[in-house]
């Protein structure tokens, strides 16, 4: 008796629906659809994006693990509180923890396929920007890029510690790696500003081959710290119990 395996057509419409419900969920919570504390309801949710429930109740864990829902007991996900002084925090935190990655990276050497793999990515990212203009398609190349080229770094380190603090703090929206804040209204604002970051990525690339560890570790620290910019750039409260609603979350 043969194992019954799922048609790879039924499979890629799965997937794509999953991934059709946690943009559209996301993109929800952070252009203020869904209130913070307010319960997300499968169903409600499944009526306005006109699909079945089944893909909605595959995204909210997935938007629970990016830290804008948290569980409600048995009772399912509300939209997460949270403020603009923890945001900040989380993302200086992750500054320190991955400068420290890079540092402990240049400091002992690594191996060619590790630099090859970086290097790949940087391809991916100069692919992006050579035609010197973003669509809409390379928001998600660019976060899943950026995503790869920050986990390579955190893996090479082999430190379960690191890992996991970066882990912990990931649960803090915009804290991830993989998580790339930016204004959505205006592509020329995102291309200047990821293309500056992606120069970063290249310098701190060129900084680990070269072996200078306490440089990396400050590129990657300034590197990082370059999400903050990007919030602030069109959010100018102090508290902030919702995140800004001209904030797209890409993530790969």
């Amino acid at each position: 008796m043969h194992d019954r395996q799922p048609h790879p057509l039924r499979s890629s419409t799965m997937d794509t629906q999953l991934a059709r419900a946690t943009v559209s969920i996301r993109e929800m919570i952070l252009r203020g659809r869904l209130k913070p504390g307010q319960r997300v309801a499968e169903a409600t949710l499944a009526e306005l994006l006109n699909m079945s429930r089944t893909p909605v109740r595959q995204a909210l864990p997935v938007l629970a693990k990016e830290g804008l829902l948290v569980e409600s007991g048995t009772r399912g996900y509300i939209v997460r509180t949270f403020t603009q002084s923890e945001i900040l925090d989380a993302i200086d935190l992750r500054g320190v923890l991955e400068g420290l990655a890079a540092r402990r990276i240049a400091e002992r050497g690594a191996g060619r396929e590790f630099f090859r793999e970086l290097r790949g990515c940087l391809e991916v990212g100069d692919e992006i920007f050579k035609k010197k203009h973003l669509l809409d398609t390379d928001e998600a190349a660019y976060g899943e890029m950026n995503g790869r080229f920050h986990a390579l770094i955190v893996a090479e380190a082999g430190s379960s510690i690191i890992a996991g603090a970066l882990g912990r703090n990931a649960s803090i929206p915009f804290a991830s790696a993989e998580a790339i804040a930016f204004d959505a209204t205006e592509l020329e604002t995102m291309f200047d500003a990821l293309y500056f970051a992606h120069q970063q990525h290249h310098a701190v690339c060129e900084a680990l081959e070269a072996g200078q560890s306490a440089r990396v570790e400050f590129l990657l620290r300034e590197h990082v710290n370059t999400v903050k910019k990007s919030i602030n750039m069109i959010e100018h409260r102090k508290p902030m119990t919702a995140p800004p609603t001209a904030v797209r979350l890409v993530k790969r």
